[in-house]
């Protein structure tokens, strides 16, 4: 009689147990990447009356079962269930859903731990983080933002000084395309007018200038077809040096005086054929000496033919060299019977050497393999870093901690300090994998089980009130 009081008490408490469970994944069910639990039972220790015999065949009686009263019920195990939840979609950059069984690694004063929570943010300190503060663990890129330098993981820094901005790059090729007329330089009286356009580029500070040039029709080979154009940088003389002297404007509008580069070869020529194309004999392709932007000066604002030194302090063509040269390709020219139009274009005609003003970050992206990349204003993109995951042997041995966040065990398996790349769905969340069906299930055989142990006790309860009323 005593025993169904015990076996009751023990299904209250072990029911007891798992409403405190099923309450809990309940209250989570938008906790983001919560991993539910479920509570199994286990019968107890059995009380035996009767051991168990064998058939005996001199008494003629088979064998018989032995006779065990159980003692109630007990929790076997709290398991967690580590299936993945569902997505929800975001947009915001920062926000990663794991594709596979991998944990993000996340760390603070007291040691590291592990999280399938990617809503990520970025701290005063440029550090990336999790909502407690906990910072995201990954791989830095190399200094010029090429190559991630995979390794031991560490804190992913990107509001860094050296990541705010982009270096400028100095302007090594330019080329001008278009249309010539030979109309628009030579007058019917044969003589002749340059007809002008300018070269733009970047300094080593990632100033824009442009520098005039023209483009003089100075023979007319009628036997060949062939016309020669010559090349040159226009100049002027003051009372003052530096003489002669070539015009800069910066983006502002404002004028730099320079002693004009020296260009090779000297004088510079470009040929047509009788067809308007141009002669691709080499002559197409020069050069200038690099501009000395530390030697330049400024009109006297009180006296136009005066020139004073200007505080400029780059280079032009020069990369930290000590020298170098600016390259002007010509060979896109046409000299058809057409407007004169001329178009200077910074690079070259594959784009390369164009040069870029200095760049300040616009904006972050995390790619589906977890690299984070900068973007610039002049169009320079960068790596940052990386973010890395781990895996364990045994999701479900590892130990809620709080916050989303879960530390390894002994049962779970160690964390290698590397750990690996990822796969991940950017601009999406994972949710909780609660079942809010299941639970709500589980929650009415819990109370009708938690009812039932509640019945036993007064049941037995009942039975010893009827024994006792026997001395009545």
């Amino acid at each position: 009689m005593m025993r169904s009081l015990f076996s009751g008490v023990s299904g209250l408490q072990s029911h007891q147990l798992k409403m405190d469970v099923i309450g809990n994944n309940i209250a989570n069910v938008n906790t983001i990447g919560f991993k539910s639990q479920r509570v199994t039972f286990a019968d107890v220790y059995y009380q035996t009356t009767q051991s168990a015999t064998t058939a005996n065949e001199m008494t003629g009686l088979g064998g018989m079962n032995a006779m065990q009263i159980g003692l109630g019920t007990s929790v076997s195990s709290i398991d967690m269930l580590m299936t993945p939840g569902s997505a929800q979609r975001t947009d915001n950059p920062f926000d990663l859903m794991i594709e596979d069984d991998a944990m993000f690694i996340v760390s603070d004063a007291t040691g590291t731990y592990y999280t399938r929570s990617g809503a990520f943010r970025v701290d005063e300190r440029g550090t990336l983080v999790i909502p407690n503060g906990m910072r995201v663990q990954g791989w830095p890129a190399n200094a010029i933002g090429t190559e991630i330098m995979r390794g031991t993981v560490g804190d992913l820094k990107l509001n860094t000084p050296e990541n705010n901005s982009a270096d400028p790059q100095t302007t090594t090729d330019v080329n001008i395309t278009g249309n010539l007329n030979v109309d628009d330089s030579v007058n019917p009286d044969g003589t002749t007018n340059p007809i002008y356009s300018a070269i733009k580029f970047y300094d080593t500070v990632g100033t824009q200038y442009s520098m005039p040039i023209t483009l003089t029709a100075t023979t007319l080979d009628a036997a060949q077809g062939q016309t020669t154009w010559t090349v040159a940088i226009p100049f002027e003389t003051l009372v003052t040096p530096p003489n002669p002297f070539t015009t800069l404007t910066d983006t502002n509008g404002n004028q730099y005086l320079i002693t004009p580069p020296v260009m090779s070869p000297n004088p510079g020529t470009i040929k047509f054929d009788v067809n308007g194309e141009i002669i691709l004999d080499g002559t197409e392709e020069m050069q200038f000496t690099a501009i000395n932007l530390r030697t330049a000066y400024v009109r006297d604002p009180d006296d136009p033919n005066v020139a004073v030194a200007a505080p400029i302090i780059a280079d032009v063509g020069l990369q930290n060299t000590g020298g170098g040269t600016l390259r002007l390709d010509l060979s896109l020219l046409t000299q058809y019977d057409s407007i004169t139009s001329l178009d200077p274009n910074m690079g070259t005609k594959d784009f390369e050497g164009a040069g870029k003003a200095a760049g300040t970050m616009q904006g972050f992206d995390i790619g589906t393999d977890g690299k984070v990349t900068a973007y610039y204003s002049n169009g320079d993109i960068k790596l940052l870093g990386q973010v890395a995951v781990t895996y364990f042997d045994n999701l479900a041995g590892l130990e809620k901690v709080a916050d989303n966040v879960f530390k390894s065990t002994a049962n779970s398996g160690d964390f290698d300090g590397v750990g690996a790349a990822g796969s991940f769905a950017t601009g999406t969340l994972e949710m909780s994998n609660v079942d809010l069906s299941k639970e709500f299930t589980e929650m009415i055989t819990t109370q009708r089980g938690y009812q039932a142990s509640s019945k036993t006790i007064t049941t037995s309860d009942e039975m010893l009130q009827e024994l006792i009323n026997l001395k009545r």
